[in-house]
């Protein structure tokens, strides 16, 4: 059957089973968009303020359900504004499809009004990217994609569409998506790395991003259960094991909990099962795990012995290998362990105080009033430090951050995403009032879709972790980090067509919290915190993680 090229995109889009599509149309993708109208009883096509909220919805979405997200945008200025998202699905490895339009291929090359080589400028932070310039492989590329995006270690992928490609006609044929399947090991699992698990005495485990994209967190207890393990998670790693299982203990890192960043020092076999030490992970090297061996499980094998040299290393996609693990290893009983780290839970655990209106003691409060099914987003800075610490994350893929790359501005987009992948479960967007001012403009988009989600904006007049580095480091030299203006949070709110709510002191947290949670609108809620407020506990800058302060 003959099809032009932006029928067979879309086509391509049904065949994937794509229920979202995130995006901002233009010149260059107006054909693809033509098609969209005639087929929107398949595609919902999601119009967000901003291509960065595209590129990020279609990250949330992807990242809550498993699934891959698909965003849009047109050239030039379209595409390059996809840019941030993309790098921030990358380096979280987020399974994602980024579609750009592009000027005609016979005006590539020549400064056509909104070119630019996307394909050039995307290719540091894609998985895979393409440029299509012959429309008989535009099928075969979208199908590639998609596929790519989800097999292996995920990442995004970019598909770049010169213009004439969208009127040009081709055979077209309905195909079935690939079926994707874990793979197995690149090799068998050695004597040596079992006897390395059964002859340690004080196993860790530290957990990463790779645990949830395997979909492997049930057997990430399984295997910590039966070696007798404490299991910390990185920031990517959360939810991979329950908070409220006896096992964890917290995240690790820069402002990891105490207990995790002091057990790793004590630990004789460190287990770093997907991830890939980060340097706000490890802090200074030498005193990383100083008496351990560390094995590291990862399905990428560019990751071993990448940012810390190893002992021993299983590549292969970490279902597979924990459920292996949990046949090949003996039951073990390591009492004495676990009664240090208990000791540990006891005496420098997390600890909240309710007399100010603080961050910690406020995501404590809103917590109970969320179910373990409630979706997390944040920004980045000291709120979502709080968060990590301090939300009982009990499943996988409830947490929505931006680990790797750090994006300000990333959580309303994510937040969008992940209520419409998941339109029976509470959504939460915790944020700053810095972060929350990067693309605030999203909150139209949040109420215009009527999608119910809680903004929380902890309200510090300041840029927080700047301003926290400032006070510590710089003498409390702050530059450019105390904010001046008055904004009315509430007017903000109601112009935008949500529901805005205040809350400035303790007393009030129930009744503001029982009105939000009650309501079936997009709301923001302006939280008055000190400005004066740090996150502890925090490695200074040098130090080994087990050096962490707190106040």
């Amino acid at each position: 059957m003959k099809k032009n090229g932006a029928e067979i995109v879309v086509e391509c889009l049904k065949e994937q089973n794509v229920k979202y599509l995130f995006g901002y149309p233009g010149a260059a993708t107006i054909n693809i968009y033509d098609e969209l109208y005639k087929n929107s009883q398949h595609i919902t096509h999601i119009l967000t303020s901003h291509e960065q909220g595209a590129a990020h919805a279609a990250d949330g979405y992807a990242r809550s359900s498993g699934e891959v997200g698909v965003c849009i945008a047109t050239s030039g200025p379209g595409a390059t504004n996809l840019v941030t998202g993309i790098a921030t699905a990358y380096m979280d490895s987020v399974p994602m499809v980024a579609i750009t339009g592009n000027v005609e291929v016979d005006k590539l090359g020549k400064d056509s009004f909104q070119e630019v080589d996307i394909q050039g400028i995307t290719m540091p932070v894609t998985k895979h990217n393409y440029m299509v310039k012959d429309i008989n492989e535009l099928a075969k590329t979208i199908r590639q994609a998609f596929y790519i995006a989800k097999s292996g270690r995920p990442g995004p992928v970019l598909i770049d569409i010169p213009k004439n490609l969208t009127w040009e006609t081709t055979d077209y044929e309905y195909q079935k998506p690939i079926e994707y399947k874990h793979p197995t090991l690149t090799e068998p699992i050695s004597e040596e790395i079992i006897a390395m698990i059964n002859e340690a005495e004080r196993p860790m485990i530290l957990a990463g991003g790779g645990v949830i994209r395997s979909k492997a967190n049930q057997d990430l207890i399984k295997f910590a259960e039966k070696i007798d393990a404490q299991v910390a998670c990185t920031l990517m790693g959360i939810g991979g094991m329950p908070y409220s299982h006896p096992k964890y203990t917290g995240n690790i890192g820069m402002h990891g909990s105490l207990v995790s960043n002091r057990a790793i020092n004590e630990t004789d076999l460190l287990i770093v099962i997907g991830g890939r030490f980060s340097d706000r992970v490890v802090g200074k090297e030498s005193g990383f795990a100083a008496k351990a061996k560390v094995l590291q499980i990862d399905i990428d094998p560019a990751e071993i012995n990448k940012n810390y040299i190893i002992d021993a290393s299983i590549t292969g996609d970490i279902k597979t290998t924990l459920e292996i693990l949990v046949e090949e290893v003996k039951q073990q009983d390591h009492t004495e362990w676990r009664a240090y780290v208990d000791e540990l839970r006891a005496t420098v655990g997390h600890k909240t105080h309710s007399d100010t209106l603080n961050v910690p003691y406020l995501l404590k409060r809103i917590a109970e009033y969320t179910n373990e099914n409630t979706i997390v987003a944040t920004d980045v800075g000291q709120h979502q430090m709080w968060t990590a610490q301090h939300f009982p994350f009990e499943k996988p893929n409830r947490f929505l951050t931006s680990g790797g790359l750090g994006t300000m501005g990333y959580g309303l987009g994510a937040a969008i995403g992940a209520q419409l992948a998941n339109p029976y479960d509470q959504v939460l967007m915790i944020t700053g009032d810095g972060s929350f001012k990067m693309n605030f403009n999203e909150v139209l988009t949040a109420t215009k879709n009527k999608l119910p989600i809680k903004i929380f904006v902890m309200n510090n007049r300041a840029l927080g972790m700047v301003r926290q580095w400032q006070d510590l480091f710089y003498d409390q030299r702050f530059s450019a980090t105390h904010f001046d203006e008055e904004m009315d949070y509430i007017g903000f709110a109601m112009s935008m067509g949500a529901a805005g709510f205040t809350i400035e002191s303790v007393d009030e947290i129930d009744t503001v919290l029982q009105e939000v949670f009650e309501s079936d609108k997009t709301v923001v809620v302006n939280c008055i915190v000190d400005q004066a407020s740090n996150v502890y506990p925090m490695v200074p800058p040098g130090k080994s993680i087990y050096e962490a302060i707190s106040e």
